[in-house]
């Protein structure tokens, strides 16, 4: 898929099929997030991903309030931030957020959807993921991304906006 097409298609898919995401997929979706640029080359990343059906279960009502969308879900992948590899002390949060969009893109690229759920500095997520996917003290969870075929058509948007540009 062409790079500008990619960006301007991809939506969040929170409705899921029934299909199982290959190993392999889920692969390139790793080498996709872990090929992200990060401040000094750091890479303060760390994935935790499951296709396990009850741990899947267990997200939805740990993290989000018994959201359907994990319970629909064939996967979830969970990038962490290990402080102790920032390239720069504080660009950790960028560099994950890097890595969180390439995962999104590589997803869409490859026929599947999901959805960008916020975790840092939200307290019942980071326990919830802390228990059901066993995340080490050490790592801060920071985005989690159910992942499946999808289940539903969200149309693409065009979102550029003149106003919020200031030429100089």
């Amino acid at each position: 898929m062409e790079t500008i097409k990619a960006i301007m298609t991809r939506r969040s898919i929170r409705v899921f099929k029934e299909t199982p995401v290959p190993e392999a997929q889920i692969k390139t979706l790793l080498e996709a997030a872990m090929n992200a640029p990060s401040a000094g080359d750091g890479r303060p990343w760390y994935f935790v991903v499951t296709t396990d059906r009850t741990k899947l279960d267990a997200l939805a009502d740990a993290v989000d309030e018994g959201n359907p969308m994990f319970k629909q879900a064939q996967a979830a992948v969970l990038i962490c931030l290990d402080r102790s590899l920032e390239g720069f002390q504080g660009f950790g949060e960028q560099d994950c957020s890097c890595a969180a969009q390439n995962l999104q893109l590589a997803a869409h690229n490859l026929g599947l959807g999901t959805v960008w759920i916020a975790v840092i500095n939200v307290p019942p997520r980071t326990t919830g993921c802390r228990k059901v996917l066993e995340v080490p003290e050490e790592l801060i969870p920071f985005a989690l991304f159910p992942i499946g075929v999808p289940g539903e058509t969200v149309e693409p948007e065009i979102r550029y906006d003149a106003a919020r540009v200031r030429r100089t």
